[in-house]
C-alpha cells in the first residue's frame, strides 16, 4: 500500500525590510507588530514563519525565522525575492505573504485566505477588505518564477496577480481592516 499523500507545507513570509520612511523608522521596531504579524501567520495555518528583515536587525519571535534581504533598499521586490528563496529552502508548497504594517490582521484573515488559495485550481489568493486589495497574499510555488520575473524595484506580486484571471478575491472585510499603517499618527496600535 502507498503511502497517504503529504498535506501541503504553508510557509509565512513577513516582509519587514523596509526603513519605513514615512513612518519615521523601520516599522519592524513598531512596539507589538512584529510579534502580532508572526502570530497571525504562525496561528493561521503556518507551519514555518520566515521574517525578511533589511533597514533594522531584530530578534524574531520564538516559532519565526529571520532571513535578511541584503539589497532591501532596492525595494519590496528584494524582499519577495529573499522570502521566497527562503521559502522553497524550506520545501514549501505555498507561500503566505504578509507585511509588519497591517496590526488588525489576525490569523482567522490568513486561514481564510489560506484555505482559499489551498482550493482554488490557481493556488492564488489575496486578501480584499471591501474593494481594496491587501495582505495576507497566497501563492502556490509553482506560481513563484511567474511572480519573481514580474516583480522590480517597490513592486511586488500585485501587478502578477492583477494581470491573471484566476486570483481568488477573499474578502475579509468583516474580520479586519486591512489598511496599512504609514504614519506614526494613524497607528491603532495592536488589537
Amino acid at each position: 500500500m502507498g503511502s497517504a499523500p503529504r498535506a501541503p507545507h504553508h510557509v509565512g513570509v513577513l516582509l519587514a525590510a523596509g526603513a519605513g520612511r514615512r513612518y519615521g523608522k523601520p516599522k519592524v521596531l513598531v512596539k507589538g507588530w512584529l510579534d502580532t504579524a508572526v502570530g497571525a501567520l504562525r496561528d493561521g495555518g503556518c507551519a514555518d514563519v520566515v521574517v525578511v528583515l533589511g533597514a533594522a536587525e531584530v530578534a524574531t519571535p520564538p516559532g519565526a525565522a529571520a532571513v535578511l534581504a541584503p539589497d532591501w533598499a532596492d525595494g519590496l521586490s528584494a524582499s519577495v525575492r529573499a522570502g521566497l528563496a527562503e521559502a522553497g529552502r524550506r520545501h514549501a508548497d505555498f507561500a503566505v505573504l504578509h507585511v509588519v504594517d497591517t496590526p488588525d490582521v489576525g490569523p482567522d484573515v490568513v486561514a481564510r485566505v489560506l484555505a482559499r488559495a489551498a482550493a482554488s485550481p490557481s493556488g492564488l489568493a489575496r486578501a480584499y477588505f471591501g474593494d481594496r486589495p491587501g495582505h495576507p497574499v497566497v501563492l502556490a510555488r509553482r506560481q513563484w518564477p511567474g511572480v519573481l520575473a514580474r516583480i522590480s524595484g517597490d513592486q511586488g506580486a500585485g501587478a502578477y496577480l492583477r494581470d491573471r484571471g484566476d486570483v481568488e478575491a477573499v474578502d475579509c472585510g468583516d474580520l479586519a481592516g486591512g489598511q496599512d499603517i504609514d504614519e506614526p499618527e494613524t497607528n491603532p496600535g495592536p488589537r
